[in-house]
């Protein structure tokens, strides 16, 4: 993981976002590139009135000024938090040394992210904010679905402890989970001890907890299963629980086993996590 993305976008979780992307470069000497999206120029309009429609350049200049100002506190926070730390900034290194650059992509659409993730190794986001979900859901959602790349979804706090040290698996049997694991093997392969977490509510047809135990041992790592029930609580609020209970430090979790529409309409357990989710977790589709 040499190339990690980091999309920086000012609030409260920027702190956190970055404390994550630095421990990941810490573990593997990554270049960090911290992406703002600076939202494109709106359509704004107004109806005079004999029909007639206008352009309102008044509101469009309020919120290019926002635009530019929300780019320039991405911008101050990125430096800072790299100076603060000692990562060069824009000093390119040799590879296995930890640099990194600030960017800023104008963007009309979510998928911008998307689409500069895909020549990275891994992509750092915020968990969407419970009172503020939707741009940053947008944003998540598209990386998950168009970047081909995992995710590492921040909690609101930065992590006090290590990252990676206790790595759970949230398995389920499912493709989306097999994708996340692939993803997550350089970390595994650095971690102290893995879980396997299986819960028999939230599986899926395909193989058990035990195979992927199993699987994961033949790579030399320590490895252990532990199949945990429910027990009237959601899958996910289980997930979180036992990761929790096991001392997790970093969740593997497939995301959207079950179609967003229907984890919208029923719940499930990665809408769970992504609304109450309070330690890293790495994320594939």
């Amino acid at each position: 993981m040499r190339n990690v993305l980091v999309h920086l976008e000012p609030g409260p979780g920027l702190e956190s976002v970055l404390a994550c992307a630095l421990a990941v470069a810490r573990r593997f000497g990554s270049h960090l590139e911290g992406l703002h999206l600076r939202a494109g120029r709106p359509d704004i309009v107004a109806a005079g009135a004999d029909g007639f429609v206008a352009a309102a350049p008044e509101l469009v200049s309020a919120f290019e000024r926002e635009a530019a100002a929300r780019a320039e506190a991405a911008r101050t926070a990125f430096t800072a938090f790299c100076r603060r730390h000692g990562i060069p900034l824009d000093e390119p290194r040799p590879p296995g040394e930890i640099w990194a650059r600030f960017r800023v992509e104008p963007a009309s659409v979510a998928g911008a992210l998307a689409a500069r993730a895909r020549v990275f190794d891994l992509v750092v986001v915020a968990r969407p904010r419970t009172d503020a979900p939707g741009a940053a859901l947008a944003v998540l959602e598209a990386a998950l679905f168009e970047s081909g790349r995992p995710l590492l979804v921040a909690p609101p706090a930065p992590p006090t402890g290590p990252l990676g040290e206790t790595v759970v698996i949230a398995w389920n049997g499912s493709t989306e989970t097999a994708r996340a694991v692939a993803f997550a093997m350089p970390l595994l392969a650095r971690a102290r001890r893995v879980v396997v977490l299986a819960v028999p509510e939230g599986m899926v047809p395909g193989p058990d907890g035990e195979a992927l135990a199993e699987a994961l041992h033949r790579h030399g790592l320590v490895v252990e299963h532990r199949p945990r029930a429910a027990e009237g609580r959601p899958v996910g609020a289980a997930i979180l629980a036992e990761t929790h209970a096991l001392g997790g430090d970093l969740l593997i979790k497939g995301a959207y086993t079950h179609s967003r529409l229907r984890q919208m309409i029923f719940g499930g357990a990665t809408s769970h996590l992504l609304q109450h989710a309070d330690l890293p977790m790495l994320m594939a589709n």
